[in-house]
């Protein structure tokens, strides 16, 4: 074994060994971290301005009022005395049915009442007649001149006519009651405007016959669109945030320029789904069932706003924003500056100082529409705060 091998393979050689590569590992390791370039961050700078946060919702236009006027009498519609888009005040005429059977019923009700009346003056005759009889003969029993056999009957005389007005006055009280009926029933022949507004749809035409069995036939539906009601649906996640009194704006996909505001008038306490499902308990827990099948539940927010210029129209969707929190010349940064929050709600900021110095603050967050947030102490306007990190290109690497 040679000289050179024998100290290698000796422990002395084995440890100048292993210092040489550690020696050898250090310089490199040196080397490389002295290349590797300073990281980079993306900075936004705090800014001092207005923020507002708004829940979106999709909402349909409607009438701030509509109704739908029908016909409690069967009959052919006669004649239509307005058409589609006519302005009616409260009274107006919009249609007529057929008044002849109506009033054929009527002259038949006043006709048996004016019967039942006669009657009754000629049982009331009769009924004073039976009276004077009984009179008559109580005053001769007194003298012993008539027996006490004719007495008796004069007074069950008296009595059977009395009854009979008693009757009659009942049967003429139902007359009555059906004389006012059939004249109600006449009257229905005429139908009128029960509020102001536009008639926005015509469901029967002049000649159509109208059955008013159970439910009564729409004729003519009228609406009032000088003003009109947005009814935004709110989804279950953003309407903890929604209150009445909020403001909102909306536009409409035809004029994407015009912003229309207003506050909300009510928020629905019940999903649209439980208002329009069965009463009974059945129904209630079938929809219920449903709703959370379908894993979409919406409650509705109600928004009225001016339509004088009729550029709102019945159906139309409208793109909504609700106000849930604004405020006025705030600090602003971005929000995905925001790292982890503390227990206390706090959120850690990365602040940038001079010489690429990096400072934590913990930020106390306002208004936060998730894309800026409103820093309410930690922080001073013009600061840089650190929003992201860029990766080194390949050229730093080298």
């Amino acid at each position: 074994m040679g000289p050179f091998k024998k100290f290698f393979g000796s422990r002395r050689g084995y440890a100048l060994i292993a210092l040489a590569a550690a020696f050898a590992a250090a310089y490199f390791a040196g080397v490389w971290l002295a290349a590797a370039p300073a990281p980079k961050y993306t900075t936004a700078k705090v800014q001092r301005r207005d923020i507002e946060s708004t829940v979106p919702a999709t909402g349909l236009v409607q009438p701030i009022r509509q109704v739908d006027v029908g016909t409690r009498v069967s009959g052919q519609l006669k004649s239509l005395k307005a058409k589609l888009g006519d302005h009616v005040r409260v009274g107006d005429l919009l249609a007529e049915i057929d008044p002849l059977v109506p009033e054929n019923e009527l002259k038949a009700a006043q006709a048996n009442l004016a019967n039942l009346e006669a009657q009754k003056l000629s049982a009331v005759a009769k009924l004073r007649r039976a009276k004077l009889e009984f009179e008559r003969q109580r005053g001769m029993m007194k003298g012993a001149v008539t027996s006490r056999r004719d007495l008796e009957a004069a007074e069950a005389e008296q009595l059977a006519d009395a009854a009979s007005v008693n009757a009659l006055d009942a049967q003429i009280a139902q007359a009555t009651g059906q004389v006012g009926v059939a004249a109600a029933n006449l009257a229905y022949t005429k139908i009128t405007a029960p509020i102001e507004g536009e008639v926005v749809g015509v469901l029967t035409q002049e000649g159509q016959t109208v059955v008013a069995a159970q439910v009564a036939p729409v004729i003519l539906r009228l609406a009032r669109i000088d003003s009109m009601t947005i009814k935004a649906q709110v989804s279950e996640a953003d309407v903890v945030e929604v209150k009445v009194g909020q403001n909102a704006y909306f536009t409409i996909m035809g004029d994407q320029e015009r912003r229309y505001s207003g506050a909300l008038r009510a928020v629905e306490l019940a999903p649209q789904s439980y208002s329009e499902a069965s009463t009974s308990q059945t129904g209630a827990q079938s929809s219920g069932a449903s709703s959370a099948a379908s894993g979409a539940v919406f409650y509705s927010a109600l928004l009225d706003v001016p339509n004088a210029d009729r550029r709102l129209r019945i159906g139309m969707t409208a793109q909504v924003s609700i106000v849930a929190g604004v405020a006025r010349q705030a600090l602003i940064i971005p929000s995905n500056a925001l790292r982890g929050q503390g227990d206390d709600g706090r959120y850690i900021v990365r602040v940038l100082g001079p010489g690429g110095k990096i400072e934590q603050r913990r930020v106390r967050v306002g208004v936060n529409n998730h894309i800026e947030a409103q820093a309410l102490d930690g922080l001073k306007e013009g600061e840089d705060v650190i929003t992201g990190e860029i990766p080194p290109s390949q050229d730093d690497k080298s």
